[in-house]
Order: C-alpha cells, then structure tokens, then sequence
C-alpha cells in the first residue's frame, strides 16, 4: 500500500478563463490571473493498493462515479505510467466549501489529487510538473498548485506542456476575497459545456477572445502596484463579458440568480455611498466573491451577508500553494 495526503486551496481569477483552445489538452484560450485563497482548502488522500480493481472516490464522505471519477481516473493513469505503478488507487477527498457550485472546487480538488497521487507513486515532482498534471484535468488547477497570485498563459493547440507560474506569493498584498454563498448544490451547467457552448454558438465568443488579454495585462500591472481600483475595475470588466459570452449561448449559459444581482448591487452600493475599495467577481456560478482590502473586510462582509437571497458568506486571503501533510 502507498499513501500520501496533500492539501489545495481554491483560487480565484480576477482575470477571467472562459474558453479552450484545446479541448483534447484543456487548454485554455485566454490567459487568466488568480488569487490563491485560504481557508477555501480541498484535502485528499490517495491510497494506491493491491486491493483494487478499479479506482475509486469519495467526496465530502459520498461514492462519487461518472465523470467526476473518469477524470480523477485518467489523472491517476497518467501518475501511474510515470511511476510505472500497476495498482489502482482509492481517493478520499474533502472540501471545506460548496463543491462544484461555482467556487473553484475542481481546481482546489485536482490540484490536492495530483500532488498526492505523485507523492503516494513515489515521484519527485517539481510544482511545475504538478502544474502541468494538475492542468489536464482542470485548468484552474494548475494555478491552485502555487500561492498567492498565480498567471496561466494561453494555451497553443497541441502543447500539452502548458504550466500556470506564480507572480507573487501570499504576502504579496493585503487584500481579502469575501464569498457571497447565494445557492446551495451543484450548478446545473459544468464549466467544461458552457465553455464549449460559448464556443460553438455564443457571437460574442470572438470578441471575448479578443478582449480577454488586455484584461490580464491591465490586472497583472494592477496587482504589482498593489493598486486596488485598477485591478476591482478591470476585474469587473472581465467578469461581466465572460458572462455576456455565455449567456449569449443557444442555449443561454446563465449562472446568475436574484441573488446574484442583489449581492452585485451591494458592492455597488458600498462602493458608491459608503466610499469603500471594493470590487465584485463570479466564476460560472451563482456565487458573488468581493475583492476589498483586508482593512475594509469587516464592513464588506456585513454588507453581503445583509444583502436578501444571500445565504451565507466566506472570508478569505492570499492562501499559500499545495502541500504534502502527511
């Protein structure tokens, strides 16, 4: 038997993903830049043994098949052809969050799999490599592998050797990521197939392709001057056309909900009367993250949690990159 642990922290992009240029590879079309959070963790143990005929895996302590288990098996396959280990493994995983609602659990969850399926195989990988095996599966993976303030370029056809490289680390900047939890369960549309309907039917996709690079330049030169209104702005910005892209789809691609707008007007309310530096981001889910300064944090939190429809909320900071427990 061989078994290791590890633990990921979700990320999220304030430079928006959407799109692939590789569906075979999942690579992604756009460049995207993220914020590695803690506590948002995602922890995994992976048990490679001669008892089994098949992997498996547990998540939140549920049997889960189907296409959440064919792409956990595929990211084993690759593992174990590089460590030339013939056994199958058991994964138990847990998320300290919702799971698959919008809150980047898959990049948190494949991240953790791919650092301890590696160390469980015996392999020596570098976080580059991690970031590369992580990334088949996931692409937001490949960012949760680092801490901090993570780039995944854009992916080039055919190049299955596309990595996600840290800029600055978790103490690069103090900023806060406030979750408005506005839905409970998984969301009804996987990231993956309102990608590939944008693709296939949005006619804004082109123009979202276009567009997508001059936000990552403009948030990565926010983020290094620690500038929080140049980053907020163009985050919303890139939020708002990724969205625009999906739910001009056929058919539509909408993640958003009544509380969704009411969560989006309240940081437009706390920014507009209450003169505070913050700023609303959502990945493909109903879910609304405010990027604020940590200072600030108490009364943005108040705010959304205030807000009708809003569930719950979650506070969180630059978190640091994947790492083996045990």
């Amino acid at each position: 038997m061989m078994q290791k642990t590890a633990r990921a922290r979700a990320n999220i992009a304030l430079a928006k993903y959407w799109g692939k240029s590789d569906v075979a590879l999942n690579l992604p079309a756009v460049p995207s830049l993220s914020l590695t959070l803690e506590p948002l963790t995602t922890t995994t143990t992976v048990t490679f043994t001669a008892d089994l005929r098949t992997d498996s895996l547990l998540i939140n302590g549920k049997i889960t098949t189907g296409d959440a288990l064919a792409r956990a098996s595929k990211l084993l396959a690759r593992v174990r052809e590089r460590a030339g280990v013939p056994l199958f493994a058991h994964v138990e995983s847990k998320n300290e969050f919702p799971t698959a609602s919008g809150l980047a659990s898959s990049a948190s969850g494949f991240a953790a799999l791919a650092c301890a399926a590696s160390a469980a195989a015996g392999l020596p990988f570098s976080p580059r490599e991690l970031s590369m095996l992580a990334r088949a599966s996931s692409a937001s993976a490949a960012r949760s592998i680092y801490p901090g303030f993570v780039a995944l370029p854009a992916g080039k056809e055919g190049d299955s050797s596309l990595q996600a490289e840290m800029l600055f680390d978790e103490n690069h900047w103090d900023v806060c990521m406030i979750v408005a939890v506005n839905a409970e369960g998984a969301k009804a549309i996987g990231s993956t197939s309102g990608m590939e309907r944008s693709r296939t039917t949005s006619p804004y996709y082109n123009a979202w392709l276009a567009a997508a690079p001059s936000y990552f330049n403009e948030v990565l030169a926010g983020v290094a001057a620690r500038d929080l209104a140049r980053v907020g702005t163009t985050m919303e910005e890139s939020t708002f056309a990724m969205h625009a892209c999906a739910m001009a789809s056929s058919p539509s691609v909408s993640y958003l909900q009544p509380a969704t707008l009411s969560a989006l007007e309240t940081v437009r309310r706390l920014r507009k009367t209450e003169s505070l530096g913050v700023y609303a981001t959502m990945d493909a889910g109903p879910h609304v993250k405010a990027l604020c300064l940590q200072r600030d944090a108490d009364r943005v939190e108040r705010g959304l949690r205030e807000t009708p429809g809003v569930l719950r909320t979650l506070r969180a900071v630059p978190g640091r990159g994947v790492e083996v427990l045990a």
